[in-house]
């Protein structure tokens, strides 16, 4: 090789070197951006949260896990291991409602509970399912997913799709598929 193509050569390298630096750089932050973007800015464990309204304890929610999401771009909490919440209405009744995992969106106010879903109520109204949602705004229970409703008064029901009132006082069922009366038990 000639004496001015060795240093065409070094200088060349000069410039090239960096440039390719300075690209393993920029893949790496943007590599940091979105490993960055789910990893948890908050994490509980063994948590036993008091929502309050006026002085009077409105819900508890135990979970022994808690995953907070505040930082990506849809906000969200993730109850890994599930949940264990009690509602109170304003006569101080309870419905209680477990989960095997549960996601709370920030700023829609619904909650959606997966995997042995129950909820129940004191005057013994029952209903499982694999998927519910809860409208936390206007307390409001849904879904489309099979379900199995048992009232002390009236048997069980089972079906796909109901929504409901915290408190089991207004109950829609959207498709029947079987009515069971506990107290004759006979198909109705």
């Amino acid at each position: 090789m000639n004496h001015k193509l060795k240093i065409k050569m070094v200088l060349l390298s000069f410039f090239i070197i960096p440039f390719f630096w300075s690209c393993e750089s920029n893949f790496k932050d943007v590599q940091k951006f979105y490993f960055s973007e789910f990893m948890p800015t908050g994490e509980a464990d063994t948590i036993n949260l008091k929502y309050t309204d006026s002085g009077k304890i409105t819900a508890v929610l135990m979970s022994p896990r808690m995953l907070d999401y505040s930082g990506v771009k849809f906000p969200f909490t993730e109850f890994p291991k599930g949940i264990d919440l009690t509602l109170y209405d304003k006569n101080a009744k309870r419905t209680f409602v477990k989960s095997d995992y549960a996601v709370s969106f920030k700023g829609t106010d619904i909650i959606d509970l997966r995997g042995n879903v129950r909820i129940s109520s004191e005057n013994g109204q029952q209903l499982t399912t694999e998927q519910l949602y809860f409208d936390q705004k206007n307390e409001w229970f849904f879904t489309e997913k099979n379900f199995k409703f048992t009232d002390p008064k009236s048997g069980s029901t089972t079906g796909e799709g109901i929504d409901f009132n915290k408190d089991f006082t207004r109950v829609n069922f959207q498709k029947v598929k079987g009515l069971l009366n506990e107290s004759a038990k006979t198909k109705i």
